[in-house]
This record gives structure tokens, sequence and C-alpha cells, in this order.
């Protein structure tokens, strides 16, 4: 087995999670340690603006990956310090990224990324850019985790569901003969991320506490549900490009006056509503969740009221802190294509055939 690290900023931007694991083909990963670096508000606001057309894009672009790869080598550093391990003995690091587009439809999603000053940065063998090669195959090129879903927790005759809550959420569906499929169920934190901010200035919801304060509105929940992603059957991913903050203005702008409070638990619901939904009809015997949303004690609450019959835990029932779920994935990734092994599902993304994800840059 081989030192690995993950490098994982998500669609909630809040901030950078590092995790340093121990992998090999067909081995349960070992995690040694685990950083979180939180998102300085200059570059998650530059990062924010970059997700929607403006003015001198590339440079700005170019810059605001620069930045998140000083924020990643911190990050690198901090963990590699913690864990005692030094530089040379870790093979390569899995760095996905800031997404800013992810417009499969048109053949194309962007992730910031700059691994040729993280490899400077860090002295580390750098392996970015997973997502392009499922999309040049003709795939969404997400979600990726559920092959490493796959990997670490199907288990045969059970039927396991796994939902990431980030800024966007997305299940993994292990079927108890071996079925392993995957998308994008909508949004996760970003409305309820961006209506905190609006509201109480705040980053996020802390623990779900001003949601559990609200009333869902019914009628605010159907407009909301209408969105025509929801109908959609997978293959299916989706981010910012539609769940952004003129989309949730288009879903406000009915004429009614509703307390701010409501408004926010109207958004868990629709989180925990889309994602149930998404299972279209199929009952795990266990959904685990993993991501920010897993800290979110409404929508926890909301997600085991809706499957009743079916035990709702958070991700560290399997072992795998919530937090350090898909910084994993992304080490995992990134010793996958050091294997030269395929890292994508093509039941899942819709790709051609199964296909080594990322590009590297040496040391």
């Amino acid at each position: 087995m081989a030192w690995f690290i993950g490098l994982m900023s998500g669609t909630s931007m809040d901030g950078v999670d590092a995790v340093l694991a121990r992998l090999a083909v067909g081995e349960r990963p070992a995690v040694r340690g685990h950083v979180h670096r939180p998102m300085p508000t200059g570059l998650r606001d530059e990062l924010l603006q970059l997700n929607r057309t403006g003015p001198d894009e590339l440079h700005r672009g170019a810059l605001a990956a620069q930045a998140l790869m000083r924020l990643y080598a911190d990050a690198v550093q901090a963990l590699c310090a913690q864990a005692e391990v030094t530089a040379p003995t870790v093979q390569a690091i899995g760095a996905h990224g800031q997404t800013v587009r992810h417009r499969p439809d048109a053949g194309y999603t962007v992730q910031l990324v700059n691994g040729a000053l993280l490899a400077e940065l860090t002295g580390i063998d750098v392996v970015c850019d997973f997502r392009s090669r499922d999309v040049a195959a003709g795939g969404q090129g997400a979600p990726l985790v559920p092959a490493f879903h796959a990997a670490l927790f199907r288990q045969p005759g059970v039927a396991t569901a796994l939902l990431n809550v980030g800024g966007i959420a997305n299940l993994t569906w292990l079927g108890p003969v071996g079925e392993v499929l995957g998308w994008d169920t909508g949004p996760g934190n970003v409305l309820m991320d961006l209506w905190v901010s609006r509201i109480w200035g705040q980053p996020f919801d802390a623990g779900g506490q001003r949601a559990a304060q609200g009333r869902c509105d019914p009628a605010l929940l159907v407009r909301m549900a209408g969105e025509s992603y929801f109908a959609l059957g997978p293959p299916k991913s989706t981010g910012r490009d539609l769940f952004h903050e003129a989309w949730l203005q288009a879903m406000l702008d009915d004429g009614v006056q509703r307390a701010p409070q409501d408004v926010l638990a109207t958004l868990c619901e629709l989180t925990a509503w889309s994602a149930v939904q998404a299972l279209h009809g199929r009952k795990p015997r266990v959904l685990y969740v993993c991501g920010g949303g897993a800290a979110n004690a409404c929508l926890m609450d909301r997600l085991q009221a809706l499957m009743p019959d079916v035990p709702v835990l958070p991700s560290d029932a399997v072992g795998v802190p919530p937090d350090q779920m898909e910084a994993l994935a992304f080490a995992w990734l990134a010793q996958a294509f050091m294997a030269r092994q395929p890292g994508n599902l093509p039941a899942v993304t819709a790709a051609a055939g199964p296909r080594v994800l990322g590009a590297l840059y040496p040391r």
C-alpha cells in the first residue's frame, strides 16, 4: 500500500478538506490524517462570481486557481506534519479543484485547478482534471464517487444507499446483486446557504437550527419541485449552473410574504424530498449520509421522516467521517489513475466505456 492525499473543495465553497490515506487496488483505505482549511472570504466571493459570466474571466480564473492551489498546498503541508509523513513518501495527490462551470450537455466541465503549481509547491505528484475524460467519452462527468463507494461499502445481498450532501447532493445506490448506480439529486446545501447568507449574513445554517425554527411552506415546495431537473431520469448531473440565486429568487417571486425561517425550512425540505424521490422507489437497508449536510440535524430529521423504515445514519457508521468522504474519494481516484485503473462507471455517467480519469503533473 502507498500514501495518497485527496483534496476537495466542493460546491459549498466552505473550505478545503485534505485526507492522507494508505491505498492499494482492492484494499480498504487506511486513513492517517485529516485537515480542514476554511475558504478565505475574498477567494470564496471570487469563486462564486466566476460561476457566472463576467469581465476578464480567464485572467481572474487563473489567479483564483493559483490562490486555491496555495490553500491546497497549505493543507497538504499541515497534513504531512500532522501525520509525520514526508512529501517524498506520498505517491500522489488527487486534487479536485473548484467547479465553476458544469455543462456536460455542451461537452465540457471546468474545475479551477493548477496541477503544475501544486506539484511545485508540495514536491508531490499531482493528479487532477478527473471529470474531463468522462465528459469527452460522452458522460456526465459526475458523480464520480459511486465507484469509490462501491469499492468500500458494497456488501453482497445488501441494498445500501449513500447520500453526499455538499452544495449539490448526489446519491449512490449499491444494489444487493452488484448493481451500482448514481446521480445528482439536486440542491444539497447550496440554496440553504444562499438564503442564510442573504438574510442572516452567515455562511450556513449551523446544525440546521434556523431551519428547525421554521415551517415548510407546501405551496412553495410544490413550486420548487416543479423544476424539470427533478423529473429527469438518470444519468444526470447538475450544479450552480442551474441551482443559483436567480433560480431561488424566481421561485420566491410569487407575491407571497413568508417568514425567513419558513423559506429556509422549505429549502431544507426540498433537499430531503429530492434526495428521497431520486431513489425512484428503491428501498435500501440503510441510508448513509456524508458531506456537510450530515451535520444539519434538521435535514437528517427530515430524511428520516421521509424514510421511516430505513435507518438514516451519518457515514461515521461505516468508518468514514462525513467531512472526509469526498476528499478520500479523490485520493482513491488518484490511486486508480496511478495504477491505470478506470475511475468512472459508465452505468452512472453514461460514458462510452470505462476510462482512466485524470492528468498527471509530476513532482
